[in-house]
């Protein structure tokens, strides 16, 4: 029941991440990317305060030791910002094919960060479905060239992973509200330094009414998918929440498609059934059986 609820908040924030790619492919446009994020990142926490006060887990939030304060710190720092900051760069130097493929590996850095730190056990069933998901992300993004942005991207993903990972750790004693809180606070605090450091921070106040509505309703969307993923991935182990995100995908084509009318390929198309039927295979095969095993029982135990 508890990876049934796990998968459940793990596929709202696929549904939420769908339609946060395709709203911020027109908030960032004529904005700096690093203000953007900041403040985005920033609005979330205080939102994220909010519902902590709401949901009565304040005395949680001030009774943090100074262990788990660092653990909140450096979720912040690898998962909150600095891949932010690599990843909105390289992305002025690259294509989005490139830059959605390369981020779409996510799940494989992962799954070998949870088996090495978390000895999350992967059975022969997600490597499967892995290599159907990797088939259809390749088919979904055909990667055109390698250089230094797409490093820059692909280093931005393994440092997610890492942080996904810790965070993963840190739920064993933690709720996912208080740890989507420390990641978005740690993580605008560090922006906000960096914004310092490099003469950037006064744009904050050069914002046009067009761009805070735009910021408004990117953290609206961040903050559904902070909050859905952090206690989900509470419930679901990593390697199998990191791969439920992918969803996200066809449901960004399918809004461009409605509203956009991008056309989707027989190649995308193709890409689309692929990741479908991977993530059927690593929960909706699962529960199936179950749901058969279960009523197998309950047959058996009647005739007895």
């Amino acid at each position: 029941m508890s990876e049934r609820k796990g998968f459940f908040l793990l596929f709202l924030t696929a549904v939420v991440s769908g339609f946060a790619i395709f709203a911020n492919s027109f908030a960032v446009k004529g904005s700096n990317p690093f203000i953007f994020t900041f403040l985005k990142n920033a609005v979330v926490a205080a939102f994220l305060l909010s519902l902590i006060l709401l949901l009565k887990e304040f005395p949680s939030l001030k009774s943090l030791s100074r262990k788990q304060l660092a653990q909140l710190a450096a979720i912040g720092l690898l998962g909150g910002s600095i891949p932010f900051l690599l990843f909105f760069y390289a992305l002025q130097l690259t294509t989005a094919i490139n830059a959605g493929f390369l981020h779409k590996t996510l799940f494989v850095w992962a799954a070998l960060f949870a088996f090495l730190f978390l000895r999350e056990k992967i059975s022969k069933r997600f490597i499967a479905a892995a290599l159907l998901l990797l088939a259809g992300n390749f088919l979904l993004f055909s990667i055109s060239s390698f250089g230094l942005p797409e490093m820059l991207i692909l280093i931005a993903t393994i440092l997610w992973a890492a942080e996904n990972t810790l965070s993963k750790h840190a739920l064993c004693e933690l709720s996912g509200s208080i740890v989507a809180f420390g990641r978005m606070f740690f993580g605008s605090a560090f922006i906000l330094a960096f914004l310092a450091l490099t003469n950037q921070a006064t744009e904050i106040f050069a914002l046009s009414f067009n761009q805070i509505a735009w910021v408004l309703l990117s953290s609206a969307f961040l903050l559904g998918f902070v909050f859905t993923f952090y206690n989900g991935l509470k419930h679901l182990p990593l390697h199998k929440a990191a791969s439920v995100l992918l969803l996200a995908q066809p449901i960004t084509a399918f809004l461009s498609l409605a509203f956009l009318g991008k056309a989707v390929s027989v190649q995308q198309g193709f890409g689309f059934l692929l990741i479908i039927a991977a993530v059927f295979l690593l929960f909706g095969f699962g529960y199936l059986l179950h749901e058969n095993r279960s009523k197998g029982l309950s047959i058996a135990a009647a005739r007895n």
